[in-house]
């Protein structure tokens, strides 16, 4: 066969990159084409996200693309949650908010006054985080109510890029999970959730699935980047399904955790599992390609490194990612823990000083060295993946024989060996790409090139290599998560 190529452009809550994936019948290649940053903006007290400039990255990368030898069709794929309003006149009204934005404080406590938890729970099946989509418009209803009512359509972020580069508006399943607004069952957005929460149900357009054709590129970026009247392709538009589509496994009970600046641990079913279990233990079911579901628990995860690791910068002090974990590696072991989701860890800010305060306010030693605070932060992870590991097999009543870890925190080797052994399970480590993998994989079976996800994956299999983490010391890692569990919660 002649070879298939497909942009990718994946965007990271740090970064964002262009990828052409080539296709040659047998393995998907990646070349990045374009890389940029992802610099929120901070402006009168909200802290936005700088649309304009993140858009004329993709300009950039569909020029590069072009000057590559060009592409078939384009996939994007973004964090979740976040959303652009667009006017009568076809605008964006304003730059998307960041989900880290204060406005999300108390929304939940909010909403749970004016619709049930338990229904609430039971309608949407997802796990209840004040960053989620719903707790955002809430606060838009309450203090800003004019944005709401003078608004035409609300487009998540992958869909919004997508709208911008063709005119069309459309909402892509995976991302529409992440609302807390769609009935998980149906795939539709729950009036009943709208009804009770004052969100016009009329902003919301249809909900398409995974792998459909939104529209043909537009005819100005076509004629102004000289680029191919290509496809747009609405992939996975959530990048954690994205990087799910790309586990390189052929069991059909397998677990993941897809690991950047959040850590999402989760497993894939047939259908969505909502029951009171699910609703205690706050596990989320979110939308995956081919109709399946994605039950999993999000946690925070890269983001206390990176974040940890700007301060140092902000105070003066320079060092990698590697100098951190061996700095890591050299302090006394579980000395004290942190709960990673806790509150105070959401926001952008000194978070070795808040490990220090959660530290001294639960009780423990206090970490004081750099190496310390990373260590304490390295094993209250990987204890968290114990805990999600633990409260999924008790939601599903399976077992996993292996823990697929996918994405940027396969470079991690010491959080990869400390998963093994706090969850004293073989892990498996990649393809650090999974996410730009699986949006070209779910653009060539749109294509028709591959034929369904099933042979994807093991394309993908064939196309990148694996790292084995074999737990060697769970005695010990048991004994700490006896002691870590009792600050969580």
């Amino acid at each position: 066969m002649s070879e298939k190529r497909v942009l990718v452009f994946d965007f990271g809550a740090s970064s964002g990159r262009a990828m052409l994936g080539k296709f040659n019948g047998e393995t998907i290649s990646l070349e990045e084409i374009h890389r940029f940053e992802n610099n929120p903006v901070k402006l009168g007290g909200t802290f936005y996200w700088d649309i304009y400039r993140l858009f004329y990255e993709v300009r950039q990368g569909i020029s590069k693309a072009v000057l590559a030898g060009g592409f078939d069709s384009i996939g994007v794929d973004t964090w979740g949650v976040d959303f652009g309003l667009i006017g009568a006149d076809g605008a964006l009204m304003e730059a998307p908010v960041h989900y880290r934005d204060e406005r999300n404080n108390g929304m939940i406590d909010e909403a749970l006054k004016l619709f049930a938890r338990e229904p609430f729970y039971k309608i949407t099946g997802n796990q209840f985080m004040d960053i989620n989509t719903v707790f955002q418009l809430l606060s838009l209803r309450k203090n800003r109510p004019h944005m709401l009512d003078n608004a035409e359509t609300l487009l998540l972020m992958p869909d919004l890029f997508n709208y911008l580069l063709t005119g069309q508006k459309k909402s892509e399943v995976s991302i529409a999970s992440t609302t807390q607004m769609m009935d998980a069952d149906k795939k539709i957005w729950s009036e009943q959730v709208l009804t009770a929460l004052d969100i016009p149900q009329n902003l919301l357009t249809e909900i398409v699935p995974s792998g459909t054709v939104v529209g043909k590129l537009s005819d100005s970026i076509c004629h102004d980047l000289n680029a191919p009247k290509a496809d747009v392709i609405a992939v996975c538009g959530h990048d954690t399904q994205c990087a799910v589509a790309a586990v390189p496994t052929e069991e059909k009970d397998f677990i993941f955790i897809s690991c950047g600046t959040w850590s999402l641990f989760g497993t894939e079913l047939d259908k969505p599992l909502i029951n009171e279990k699910s609703e205690e233990l706050n596990l989320t079911n979110e939308a995956g390609y081919g109709g399946t579901t994605t039950f999993l628990k999000n946690i925070i995860g890269l983001w206390l490194i990176q974040e940890s690791r700007r301060q140092f910068r902000r105070e003066g002090q320079e060092y990698s990612f590697a100098e951190l974990e061996k700095l890591a590696l050299a302090a006394e072991p579980f000395k004290c823990f942190i709960n990673p989701d806790a509150t105070e860890f959401v926001p952008e800010g000194d978070i070795p000083q808040r490990v220090k305060d959660f530290c001294k306010r639960t009780g423990q030693p206090v970490p004081e060295t750099v190496g310390e605070v990373m260590r304490c932060i390295y094993e209250s992870l990987a204890l968290k993946y114990r805990q999600a590991f633990d409260e999924i097999k008790a939601c599903t009543g399976k077992d996993y024989r292996i823990i697929n870890l996918i994405g940027g925190g396969t470079k991690d080797g010491l959080l990869c060996r400390m998963t093994a052994n706090a969850c004293n399970c073989e892990v498996t480590a990649g393809p650090i790409e999974a996410t730009a993998y699986g949006n070209a994989a779910i653009q060539l079976i749109a294509a028709g090139a591959i034929p369904d996800i099933k042979a994807a994956r093991k394309i993908i299999a064939a196309s990148d290599s694996v790292k084995t983490f074999v737990p060697d010391s769970f005695a010990e890692w048991d004994r700490a998560y006896e002691r870590y569990k009792a600050f969580q919660s």
